[in-house]
């Protein structure tokens, strides 16, 4: 594997754009020349990407709707260092350079997004059709966000404000051949003498997915639907707006089982293109209320960020009508800072941030225990440029309460009574020198911090998402880590390339095992344990553009994690990614025709390595031979007049119909095919995308 990577080191592309948001906007490879001009939030406000230390990239409005994805985390896993972990069609997981679940931590509409993402068969809850741009923010981000963010942050910015006195209608709508995925998206927006809103419903349905080897997969089908509206008022001393959210999801899960004889996926229905409810099931309901504040102060502004989250989420095994797990989880969020630009050009900002949660247990059967949590950080950031040079840093102080609640079921002690506290500093130090217009360096170092949630704490139950039984271990200590980060970027007229290099050293890693116990006869048995871990790896990406219609590019990322003292059985930290090499040909069509415009055809393959560094003890994981997907699209915006009146976007993902298992599926190990003597359930097959953009300019 090793000569592979070495000869791949040279071809690899980073997906970045700018983050503008208009649908007749520049194709992909002309906004990589404008790479000095992509803004991104920053530490300290909005930056430039060439002038932030930490690696950031971004994905515009016009990536998302050309993406293929059966949600939001699959449109942007095939950016360089980052992947999903999956469980089946519906549900999805980020994964930041090998590190995932409450490491990632997702910000929407301006507050961190709190629902279960401790469980692998829990979702991110945000309808992808409201958001406008995606910025990654790569490594320990603990500094702005506190703990959970340790291998980074995914930032889901909702389409900018529109200008005074305009309105606008979209209708966006989307089919897909292999589950028969069908959604709809209605949004209305507008500003009108400062009061401005933005107005958005959306639906999505898929039956189950299938694939060469095991057909239709039972459980695999979902049905989601979600609506968002914003108000609120700008004026010349800032703006207020208010925003809500719902969104309800209710998918399958997928236990895998077969017929011992024929090795044929265990239907309990006759249907299976069904859009309907099959046993097991979930029904996950997110509700959001966000107040945001923003008043000029003198040479600065004073930012007030307030929200509520609801997470509900129900399990029905037996029934239809009665669930068995039930976590009703609140949410309270805030954060306060003040952002000033010195005279002397000084970026200074300082704030306080945290959380209250409280979580129920409303079932009759129970995984985790009922819990409350309070959570507060204090933070101050920095940065100034002296000629060529940038800097950043800061600080952050955290402090986390745990309080979970003891429970006797069935006159046994399911949970103890237990309380912890945990502490932590978090801060960075980064610079870049800008060498050249076309040439930049950058450097960050950066400690983290990540306090053990309460599933790695508590758990004890059957987790039915995963097959397995579960066990918490309340002397867990909280995770901390070093990273260091070195890169470089060079853009050009014809030719863009990026290099990131990283180092992450985490004390108190905590990770899953399988044990040989047995708490429950039809489920393996999984303990929480900690160890030290020490992660290093690379996100290389060169884009060659000869001429203003070519555009090829590649990307090569890899990341090497491993427990630092252990034996080759326990050596490698599960669920890490294979390294991965992906390129595209894309040859634009037209500019600015009479009747078409921003047309292109693209080519593209991903080809993921075989996976070897694996956790081999008790069977927790095993090897992933290597795999390569094929996918060909093509779109263009419809004009009429010079008004642009529809964008279409058709896409075949995996047009080779490749039968493969990702290492990230957590559908590997359900049961045994007795008959080809294989494990687990195999990711889709051939997929073929119709997605359609109406805008209604009012």
């Amino acid at each position: 594997m090793k000569k592979n990577i070495a000869c791949l080191l040279l071809s690899c592309v980073i997906q970045t754009a700018a983050a503008q948001n208009h649908a007749d906007s520049t194709d992909m490879f002309y906004q990589h020349l404008k790479l000095n001009e992509v803004m991104v939030t920053g530490l300290t406000g909005a930056s430039k990407i060439k002038d932030t230390p930490a690696p950031v990239s971004v994905m515009s409005l016009r990536e998302l709707q050309s993406s293929v994805s059966t949600n939001i985390i699959d449109a942007i896993a095939r950016q360089p260092g980052v992947s999903q972990i999956t469980t089946g069609g519906g549900i999805s997981k980020p994964v930041i350079r090998g590190l995932g679940y409450n490491r990632v931590a997702v910000v929407h509409d301006g507050i961190r997004q709190e629902g279960q993402q401790w469980g692998d068969e829990h979702g991110i809850e945000i309808d992808g059709q409201s958001v406008g741009s995606v910025e990654i923010l790569k490594g320990p981000a603990s500094l702005m966000y506190g703990s959970d963010a340790m291998a980074g942050v995914l930032i889901f910015h909702p389409q900018p404000i529109l200008p005074l006195g305009q309105m606008r209608a979209q209708i966006t709508s989307e089919y897909q051949t292999n589950n028969g995925l069908f959604d709809y998206s209605v949004d209305y927006a507008g500003n009108k003498n400062g009061f401005v809103w933005d107005a958005r419903w959306s639906q999505k349905m898929a039956h189950a997915y299938q694939n060469k080897r095991d057909g239709f997969v039972p459980g695999s089908q979902f049905r989601e639907q979600a609506a968002r509206a914003m108000m609120g008022i700008n004026r010349s001393w800032g703006y207020s707006r208010l925003t809500l959210g719902y969104y309800h999801i209710t998918p399958g899960i997928i236990e895998g089982e077969r017929d011992e004889e024929t090795g044929e996926l265990e239907f309990t229905t006759d249907n299976k293109k069904t859009y309907g409810k099959t046993l097991p099931f979930q029904q996950v309901y997110h509700y959001k209320a966000v107040l945001d504040n923003t008043v000029y102060l003198g040479k600065g502004r004073l930012k007030a960020l307030f929200g509520y989250q609801q997470n509900q989420r129900q399990e029905f095994e037996e029934s239809f009508d009665e669930y068995g797990l039930y976590f009703k989880l609140h949410t309270l969020n805030y954060d306060v800072r003040y952002l000033l630009d010195t005279d002397s050009g000084w970026k200074i900002a300082a704030g306080i941030g945290g959380m209250y949660q409280q979580s129920l247990n409303k079932g009759e059967e129970f995984l985790i225990p009922a819990y409350k949590l309070t959570d507060i950080g204090f933070f101050t950031t920095a940065s100034r440029q002296w000629g060529r040079w940038h800097v950043t840093g800061g600080l952050r102080v955290d402090h986390r309460h745990l309080h979970s609640e003891g429970l006797i079921d069935d006159d046994e002690l399911r949970f103890e009574d237990f309380k912890r506290n945990f502490n932590g500093l978090s801060g960075s130090i980064g610079t870049v020198f800008n060498v050249t217009e076309q040439l930049n360096l950058r450097a960050n170092v950066s400690r983290g911090f990540r306090a053990p949630n309460m599933s790695e704490l508590g758990s004890n139950g059957v987790h039915e998402g995963t097959v397995r039984y579960e066990i918490g271990n309340h002397d867990l200590k909280a995770e901390q880590s070093w990273q260091a980060d070195l890169g470089a970027d060079f853009t050009s007229k014809y030719v863009s390339a990026q290099v990131a290099l990283f180092a992450n050293r985490i004390d108190n890693y905590i990770y899953t095992h399988r044990t040989d116990e047995v708490f429950d006869s039809e489920h393996s048995t999984y303990r929480y344990a900690s160890g030290d871990a020490r992660l290093m790896g690379f996100e290389a990406s060169v884009d060659v553009h000869p001429f203003h219609s070519l555009h090829f590019g590649n990307t090569f990322c890899m990341v090497d994690a491993i427990q630092l003292h252990q034996p080759r059985e326990t050596k490698y930290i599960p669920f890490t990614p294979a390294p991965r090499w992906t390129s595209e040909v894309k040859y634009e069509l037209t500019h600015d025709w009479r009747w078409l415009d921003n047309s292109y055809v693209a080519l593209n393959m991903e080809c993921h390595l075989r996976q070897d560094h694996y956790y081999m003890a008790e069977e927790t994981e095993t090897a992933t031979p290597s795999y390569t997907l094929f996918l060909l699209s093509a779109g263009t915006d419809f004009r009429y007049r010079g008004k642009h009146l529809a964008s279409l976007f058709i896409t075949a993902n995996n047009i080779f119909d490749r039968v493969y298992q990702s290492h990230l599926s957590r559908l590997k190990y359900t049961d045994m095919n007795l008959v080809t003597n294989e494990r687990g359930v195999f990711n889709m097959g051939r997929n073929i995308v119709f997605k359609l953009v109406v805008p209604l300019s009012l």
